[in-house]
């Protein structure tokens, strides 16, 4: 029997039932070893098994298991480039936004300007606003206010701070650790000051994605600030990371006595919490190598860690690159739908 599924760059690959187990084995073990907690049961293998050996294209979760969906990149979706997996549709954020609400039934709704990051979104802060003024009156669920902390934004060319990817391969450790402490301050006020903006507009909540994609400085920042606007204005906070791992960029900063370089999604967790986060979103990314089967198996081993130690709802990242989904522009249904399902009922997320 011939099994029809996808690499991790969404190209078909055919596989027998073997190679199909083995792959799902395979990938549980890989997180497992790494992150050090358990693999999915043999139940929990016999259910991706028969997912991706079933010929259906679509796959759902059992009646009665349904969860609730957040988004960041707003609208992006319908009116940007293809190149960015838009369809090119002539609307605005605030028609975008209530499509979603009215037309595709979302259960919640993100606000953001089309460049995702904090450093020009603040000179917007104005106009953004307005926005999220104009949505609040015309909409019923949930607002987000969100963006990408990208800290990569304040280092040279792009930023005033010198470029730790300069001073490193010259050996200037010393450095390039002062040039992201000061530049994790700088990405720290912006995120609290556009956050602040957004409490006056009466947001909903605020939505930190790609959290940590330059590093631990970077992680850092959003943590301080999410003690911020968690504690001093009530806001909820949901934090999207951008790698299975923390990386240790700087290599030696902590927060709460631990330290931030080669944490797992379980590990940044606990941080998040302690922060005063109240959703977290567990990222894992995909190997374009590897089959989905292995890319999947891996990623619900990481998100069900989570999920068994929450003390706050568990939204796994599922997208393109990311929980199992093929890195590719527009992913395949047959993919997207078995990855959304198992996050599910094998990692028992809370939301998507």
């Amino acid at each position: 029997m011939k099994i029809l599924t996808r690499m991790g760059d969404s190209s078909s690959v055919e596989m027998t039932r073997d190679e199909l187990r083995r792959d799902l084995e395979e990938g549980t073990e890989a997180a497992a070893t790494k992150a050090k907690i358990p693999p999915l049961t043999e139940n929990e293998i016999d259910y991706l098994d028969d997912m991706f050996a079933c010929p259906s294209r679509i796959w759902g979760v059992e009646r009665g298991h349904e969860v609730v969906m957040t988004k960041d990149g707003c609208v992006n979706a319908l009116n940007s480039s293809r190149m960015s997996s838009g369809v090119v549709a002539p609307v605005n954020r605030e028609v975008g936004v209530r499509l979603f609400e009215s037309m595709l039934g979302f259960d919640s709704m993100e606000v953001s300007h089309n460049d995702y990051s904090v450093k020009p979104q603040r000179f917007l802060k104005a106009l953004e606003q307005l926005h999220m003024e104009l949505l609040q009156e015309t909409t019923i669920f949930p607002l987000l206010y969100g963006f990408m902390p990208n800290l990569g934004l304040y280092y040279r060319p792009d930023g005033s701070f010198e470029n730790p990817s300069d001073l490193l391969p010259l050996g200037k450790i010393d450095e390039a650790r002062k040039t992201q402490e000061a530049a994790l301050q700088a990405c720290q006020d912006d995120c609290i000051l556009m956050s602040d903006c957004m409490l006056e507009m009466g947001a909903d909540g605020i939505d930190y994605d790609t959290v940590a994609s330059t590093g631990d400085a970077e992680f850092l920042a959003v943590l301080k600030t999410t003690e911020h606007v968690a504690g001093k204005t009530g806001l909820p906070v949901e934090i999207g990371m951008s790698s299975e791992m923390v990386l240790g960029f700087h290599g030696q900063l902590e927060y709460d006595g631990v330290r931030l370089a080669g944490l797992w999604p379980h590990q940044q967790l606990d941080l998040c919490e302690k922060a005063g986060t109240a959703i977290f979103g567990p990222v894992v990314n995909t190997n374009t190598r590897k089959s989905t089967p292995w890319n999947l198996s891996r990623a619900v081993t990481f998100v069900k860690a989570c999920s068994e130690v929450a003390k706050i709802p568990i939204h796994a990242n599922v997208g393109m690159g990311v929980g199992g989904v093929p890195m590719f522009e527009t992913p395949a249904v047959d993919a997207v739908t078995r990855c959304s399902a198992a996050m599910v009922e094998i990692g028992r997320c809370d939301g998507l």
